[in-house]
């Protein structure tokens, strides 16, 4: 192998062993989802403020994150940097908060100065530590261990199994949570509108229907050439045909007008009533998006009609569907 081909494979080599020892670092924190987890869950389940998530350094990042995760997933939650806490943030926790600090060693000064004005606040305190036996822990009303034998780093000095383990305790906590207090779906589009997953479950049909005068409309009796230019002007691929009391009676589309010229009916002679479809396929301006969509990709058709109790109020079609990035 040439020394190039030595070095790639050494690249690879240190990769796969940072994985391997992550991967161990993590399977080795079942043993530590014990009675403390469990505490630690009953506290902010019982908790009526929110979960303020404290950590300094690369912890900091970590309970960063994590603080996102929980407030993302139906646990009110923000971060709190401790040496900013020192300096006045303090001021942000209340006697109805939870706070869950995040340190490796536990005995993180920054971290540690602010513990007495915690505890005289009467807030409880959940802590995620990779010394059980450390300040933090012992001073943690939840104290949840996060332990790893060893670092990733070769030096054992960059946080790397240890801050990998505690997210993922960070994330244990959050989804345990989720599902104790049955958050849905519909929960999580909530608080991600503008999401793909907002987006499909928060968006109606209302919110993207062409209405009123962009609405194409011909009478039954109106010759197909009508239609047509109804059609051109509205720009929707199809057109709604309604009855002399103005009800709807059918839809004319492009689809439609292919299979008509296969006939060679003449455009300027033949009413439409006599080739638009009947009873097409209809939907309420109250329905998701997202089932308009399912409506079309199950019937295979392109365009929609919008009625509310029988009455026309829109339309809408696949490209309407696409820009509402629905597809």
């Amino acid at each position: 192998m040439s020394d190039n081909g030595q070095h790639r494979e050494k690249l690879k080599q240190l990769g796969l062993a940072v994985i391997e020892t992550e991967t161990e670092a993590i399977s080795n924190l079942k043993q530590f989802v014990d009675n403390n987890f469990i505490d630690a869950c009953e506290l902010m389940l019982q908790c009526k403020g929110k979960i303020v998530v404290i950590g300094m350094g690369k912890s900091g990042h970590i309970a960063n994150k994590i603080a996102a995760t929980l407030a993302s997933t139906g646990t009110p939650a923000f971060f709190v940097h401790p040496g900013e806490a020192s300096h006045g943030d303090l001021g942000m926790i209340t006697n109805n908060d939870v706070a869950l600090a995040l340190s490796n060693s536990g005995e993180t000064g920054e971290v540690l100065t602010i513990l007495p004005i915690i505890k005289r606040l009467g807030v409880p305190l959940i802590s995620i530590t990779g010394n059980p036996s450390s300040t933090l822990a012992t001073m943690s009303d939840a104290p949840i261990d996060a332990s790893t034998n060893k670092e990733a780093c070769p030096l054992g000095l960059a946080p790397t199994s240890s801050t990998t383990a505690a997210l993922v305790m960070g994330d244990a906590l959050a989804i345990a949570l989720l599902e104790a207090k049955g958050f849905t779906e519909e929960d999580f589009a909530l608080s991600h509108p503008g999401g793909s997953l907002g987006r499909r479950l928060l968006l109606h049909v209302s919110d993207i229907m062409h209405s009123g005068a962009d609405i194409p409309i011909v009478q039954e009796t109106d010759f197909v050439s009508s239609a047509l230019l109804e059609m051109t002007e509205k720009k929707l691929g199809m057109t709604a045909i309604t009855d002399s009391q103005g009800q709807l009676a059918g839809i004319f589309t492009d689809g439609d007008l292919r299979r008509m010229l296969e006939n060679s009916t003449d455009i300027h002679t033949t009413e439409i009533q006599s080739v638009m479809t009947s009873n097409g396929a209809t939907i309420s301006s109250e329905r998701l998006a997202v089932e308009a969509l399912q409506l079309m990709q199950d019937k295979q058709i392109n365009a929609l009609l919008v009625t509310d109790d029988g009455k026309l109020v829109g339309a809408l079609n696949m490209h309407d569907m696409l820009q509402a990035g629905l597809s």
